[in-house]
């Protein structure tokens, strides 16, 4: 249950220019793009009031500020390279009190893990709350919370390329000032080293399979039921993208 009067917003950092994959959030899958599958579950998260592609000022990303219009969400575009005034962008344009942050290459993502994520932030004293700073879940499931205030105190405090590049390095790093807390997986979804992100062809090949696997028969399908279906009916998928490096948020 949402605090009353708080805009809780999602945000979506999305470009087509990806050096390992470029145009990966709009390659098909079950006949409609990654990001389509990706916006479909944010809307089934009851607490998200609002969702905002951010995407960059790049001519070659006109093509996402179409899909959400297409989508009838809102978009906001910003610099490429500096993701932490994009995303702040974003969640002013919308009026956002409190900032659900996803990444585009997470078009699986578990509505469940993220309104949980949301109700632990609400129900604690916390400037940042994820289920991915202490990784438990599988690559893909990353959430991150935090007041849209707790993001402007952080950018006034840093000029650090790479905490500009990363949005929230800067609060992470800093826990003396910024108040952190974990969504930790429960052991049957605890599995951080399984890639269930779109980076790389591997990637795309194995959510693909994901995706059309379910598409008749549970399209909401969730992190468990994926976890099952890796451990009980095609373990051999898992082998698909174990090769793929992956950048990590930790970075």
């Amino acid at each position: 249950m949402k605090r009353i009067g708080m805009n809780i917003v999602a945000t979506i950092e999305a470009r087509m220019t990806s050096a390992r994959l470029p145009g990966k959030v709009l390659l098909p899958a079950a006949s409609k793009p990654m990001l389509e599958h990706l916006v479909n579950r944010l809307r089934r998260v009851p607490s998200i009031a609002a969702i905002v592609l951010a995407t960059t000022v790049n001519d070659t990303d006109q093509v996402l500020v179409d899909f959400a219009a297409a989508q009838k969400i809102s978009c906001f575009r910003g610099s490429e390279a500096d993701v932490m005034s994009r995303v702040m962008g974003a969640g002013e344009s919308s009026r956002a009190d409190l900032i659900v942050e996803i990444t585009g290459d997470c078009p699986i993502i578990d509505p469940l893990i993220i309104e949980q994520t949301i109700q632990m932030f609400l129900h604690n004293r916390c400037d940042y709350c994820s289920n991915c700073h202490i990784r438990t879940y599988p690559m893909g499931m990353e959430t991150q919370v935090f007041r849209l205030d707790t993001l402007k105190r952080s950018y006034a405090m840093t000029s650090n390329p790479l905490d500009h590049e990363h949005v929230t390095r800067h609060i992470r790093l800093h826990p003396e000032m910024f108040t952190h807390v974990t969504l930790v997986a429960p052991p049957d979804l605890f599995w951080p080293e399984l890639g269930l992100t779109l980076d790389e062809p591997a990637d795309y090949e194995l959510l693909t399979k994901i995706i059309e696997y379910f598409a008749d028969k549970n399209p909401n399908f969730g992190c468990r039921e994926v976890i099952d279906l890796l451990r009980r009916h095609h373990p051999e998928w898992v082998e698909i993208n174990t090769t793929v490096r992956r950048k990590g948020i930790n970075q």
